[in-house]
């Protein structure tokens, strides 16, 4: 069995980061949305300049924002035409974090920013599992699996 989280931090945002508590939430969530393993996924937590060009050069956006996620899995819709490796390994993708926006919005939000990353980082491997916002029904089931994985993280 083989539940692999790599996980990368830049080096002025280290203190920030508790890895081996986002590697604990990420397998959480994961286990919560019935991803079994073997699984492979990455998270990146990294300055906004990085965040903006990844988002102008993957989503045409050249705006900064807080996570990005690069997903691998299909669509929901199109699940019966994916072919899966042949190592069975599940590969989501890779959630990108804005650090400082992170922080910026904590602020905002009168909170912490561990509570920030940690939303952020639940946020990003949803986005993986294939949930959105774009509409307003996909945006409602979308933050209410937040709120339960958000709660289950913080008991």
């Amino acid at each position: 069995m083989q539940e692999e989280v790599a996980i990368s931090v830049d080096e002025e945002f280290r203190e920030m980061v508790d890895e081996r508590r986002i590697r604990k939430l990420v397998q959480s969530v994961l286990k919560a949305e019935g991803v079994p393993p073997p699984y492979q996924v990455g998270v990146v937590f990294t300055d906004s300049d990085t965040v903006r060009e990844l988002n102008r050069d993957y989503r045409g956006l050249d705006e900064a924002t807080d996570v990005l996620a690069f997903h691998m899995l299909p669509a929901k819709e199109d699940d019966q035409v994916f072919a899966h490796p042949p190592d069975g390994i599940t590969r989501p993708g890779e959630v990108v974090i804005s650090c400082p926006t992170a922080e910026e919005q904590a602020r905002e939000q009168g909170h912490s920013a561990e509570r920030e990353l940690t939303l952020l980082v639940i946020h990003g491997v949803l986005h993986l599992l294939g949930y959105d916002h774009e509409a307003p029904e996909e945006e409602a089931g979308m933050r209410a699996r937040e709120k339960q994985h958000l709660e289950r993280s913080l008991s």
